[in-house]
């Protein structure tokens, strides 16, 4: 069979169309109470994510992730690598706090402050406000390129590009100091990880929220394919009453839509128009809903207008719209078995966390052998072991150490008692325990270094090692 015959041509047109072509998607702004969230929630994060890195605290950036120094600082709280755990609990609360919320209320972090969803909120409204709304930048795509075009798609890459490079800038002032980092742009000496990570993150939040905007929530995040395991029936989600809407059909103002027999549907195509992945909610619910609710907004003001009641689009359940539900059986249906486990389950781990947290301790010490020198004799027939101390003051505070051994009779810490360290700081101590040759029988034998602060009694540390009499 050669390459042109005409199996060969119809074999490549039957693959070719297994794939959807992409079509760009043009969402129309729109306003109304889900609109006015949808914004709050991006001024709150963006506040929080571009400013919470200036924020002092003690003397140092209150938010910092310092993996030169290995030191993670968050407000008074400074984590050590030790502290994993910390971190790994607060994964697990942030995954189960997602469970809880889709199946109580479907995609609403996908909606409202998602960054894919919240950066592409901000490229939109940069768009629109250079190009015009939707019909406008339609038909500026189609126009061929003029002055006024370049000149429209210059200023708004331009403004796209300095927001890109400013929010990779302030991510990798989260793990710089970032009046440091500050500093280092004046003069671009950055540092080559520094180098990377911006350019890095710079292209991604460029690419993602400027061009593949939709196809990163349809396409690449995982949360829409499995987020079908979460939902059940009684979850709250965005959906069109098919049973006062249809059928649909364009209608005047003034007519009886009853006598048309028509439903309250217009067939405007708005709640299409205004959605960020393209999708028509009136065929039902899919994967590629983020749950934005800008088809209530706009479905709520068509109604207005033709002064039908609201809530043909609707945040809604499948039982809801079934069984014809009001808010009241919506709410009390809320608390099902499988919501009660995820809310039991977070708040365990929730308080069980802040408990750690609360109860974290402020001074550690490890313990390490010197293994170079097991156990040897030193002058009037002592025997002595090394051994080094990792102190680490956690707490925000100066602080002096007293530190003593016990465990054997006659034992004795040869060096200086008193330890001495800055805030936040660690430092590797090594002493000498000596004990007389008859305190002990040959072997191993369990021996106790004890740090206390001179300041708080309270804080102190009793830690085992072993001693070994050759």
């Amino acid at each position: 069979m050669t390459a042109n015959s005409p199996d060969t041509a119809a074999e490549a047109t039957a693959s070719s169309s297994l794939y959807e072509v992409h079509k760009k998607i043009y969402p129309k702004a729109v306003t109304g109470l889900f609109a006015t969230w949808r914004w709050v929630l991006v001024w709150f994060t963006q506040a929080l994510y571009y400013g919470l890195c200036w924020l002092p605290w003690n003397g140092r950036q209150a938010v910092l992730f310092d993996l030169v120094e290995r030191k993670f600082y968050l407000f008074g709280l400074v984590f050590w690598p030790q502290d994993v755990f910390y971190l790994a609990v607060l994964l697990i609360i942030s995954a189960y706090a997602l469970f809880l919320f889709t199946a109580v209320a479907g995609r609403l972090w996908c909606g409202y402050a998602c960054p894919q969803t919240v950066y592409t909120e901000i490229f939109l409204w940069i768009e629109q406000k250079i190009e015009g709304d939707r019909n406008a930048r339609m038909k500026l795509d189609a126009a061929p390129m003029n002055g006024a075009k370049l000149a429209k798609r210059a200023l708004k890459y331009g403004l796209w590009g300095l927001l890109s490079i400013w929010t990779g800038f302030t991510l990798v002032g989260y793990f710089t100091p970032i009046k440091t980092l500050a500093q280092e742009a004046v003069s671009l000496s950055f540092g080559p990880w520094e180098w990377v990570w911006i350019v890095l993150y710079s292209g991604f939040t460029y690419g993602f929220a400027g061009h593949l905007r939709e196809q990163v929530c349809k396409y690449m995040c995982p949360y829409a394919r499995f987020q079908g395991v979460m939902f059940d029936p009684d979850t709250l989600v965005i959906t069109y009453d098919e049973e006062r809407g249809e059928p649909r059909g364009t209608r005047k103002k003034s007519a009886d839509h009853k006598a048309e027999g028509l439903g309250h549907c217009v067939d405007c195509g708005l709640c299409v128009a205004v959605c960020p992945t393209g999708i028509d909610i009136r065929k039902g619910l899919q994967y590629e809903c983020i749950g934005c609710a800008a088809c209530i907004d706009v479905c709520d003001q068509v109604m207005d207008k033709m002064a039908y009641p609201k809530g043909l689009i609707r945040y809604s359940t499948e039982n809801a719209l079934a069984k014809h539900w009001g808010a009241k059986d919506i709410v009390s249906h809320v608390a099902r078995p499988r919501i009660l486990l995820y809310s039991a389950i977070l708040v365990a781990i929730t308080v069980a966390w802040i408990w750690g947290l609360a109860t974290k301790p402020s001074l550690r010490v490890d313990v390490i052998r010197d293994r170079m020198t097991l156990a040897r004799e030193v002058e009037d027939g002592l025997i002595e072991n090394v051994f080094r101390l990792q102190v680490m003051n956690v707490s925000e505070t100066r602080q002096r150490y007293a530190v003593s051994v016990t465990g054997l009779e006659r034992i004795a810490l040869m060096g200086e008692p008193i330890i001495e360290l800055a805030s936040a700081s660690n430092k590797n101590i090594t002493f000498q325990v000596r004990v007389p040759p008859e305190s002990a029988g040959k072997g191993s034998h369990t021996i106790y270094f004890d740090v206390k602060s001179l300041a708080d009694e309270k804080v102190a540390v009793h830690e085992k090692a072993i001693f070994l009499m050759p």
